[in-house]
């Protein structure tokens, strides 16, 4: 009999533990709660997931481009002041180097211009026109091939200077799209995108027509509404490059010698 009642108190005196083990855990958990509502009173206490991503440090960095070609522009302003003094160039060579900046994108360029307007189509977009297939994700949106062919188009077509979204295009450029955002010269873009070029408005808009990719493009403008604007401009002008025109390479590693 007392092997048995030894046996049947042992569980019991094992079982004590354990209850107090979750009789902790509770009042640790409604301890922590209580802690995170003092804290918080109503906020979100976790970090912000959007300081992480790394399309918020290409949108800083963006800004912080724009404000380093403010200040160049300035400087820039500075130095051609400077420049303009007598400096024995006879009106001839001054002419020529006016040319010359225009032809660079760093001077303003006025005249009559046209401006292509590209964009997404709408949300939830599907074929407009009978016999076509439903669209896919890819179909609805900008790509980096539909901006370089209108640019291209807009210089077969005779454009003196171009503009993408208000930035002037300089022989360095690079019309480039990471997904559905435009990178240029160091700035983000998303659409609509604008591209103004000045120039024979006939003789650009013949151009655009002209373009066989242009002309596929415009397949997806009728069947699931992808964006397509141009407009004219009596007098527009164009403001002159502002940023750096200084090429910047990879350069190799010096190999240290023994």
């Amino acid at each position: 009999m007392s092997n048995s009642d030894d046996s049947s108190a042992g569980p019991r005196r094992r079982a004590r533990p354990v209850r107090l083990l979750t009789a902790a855990v509770f009042a640790l958990a409604g301890l922590i709660f209580v802690t995170s509502f003092n804290t918080s009173k109503g906020t979100n206490i976790r970090t912000d997931a959007s300081l992480l991503k790394l399309s918020d440090l290409i949108h800083e960095r963006s800004q912080s481009n724009l404000e380093l070609e403010k200040s160049t522009a300035t400087v820039r302003g500075q130095v051609d002041a400077l420049a303009e003094r007598d400096d024995g160039s006879t009106r001839a060579e001054d002419a020529k180097l006016s040319a010359l900046r225009v032809a660079s994108g760093t001077e303003d360029l006025t005249g009559k211009a046209v401006t292509v307007t590209l964009n997404d189509a709408p949300p939830n977009a599907t074929a407009r026109i009978p016999n076509v297939p439903e669209p896919q994700p890819n179909d609805l949106v900008i790509h980096q091939q539909d901006l370089q062919a209108v640019v291209n188009a807009l210089w077969q077509g005779g454009a003196q200077g171009i503009q993408v979204m208000d930035q002037r295009l300089i022989s360095t450029s690079a019309v480039r799209c990471v997904g559905n955002t435009l990178i240029l010269q160091g700035r983000v873009y998303s659409p609509p995108y604008k591209m103004t070029a000045v120039g024979d408005p006939a003789a650009l808009k013949k151009a655009l027509a002209a373009s066989p990719a242009l002309q596929n493009y415009q397949l997806y403008v009728n069947a699931y509404g992808l964006g397509w604007k141009v407009e004219d401009h009596k007098a527009l002008t164009l403001p002159g490059y502002s940023g750096t025109v200084d090429l910047h390479y990879a350069k190799p590693l010096e190999s240290a010698t023994p």
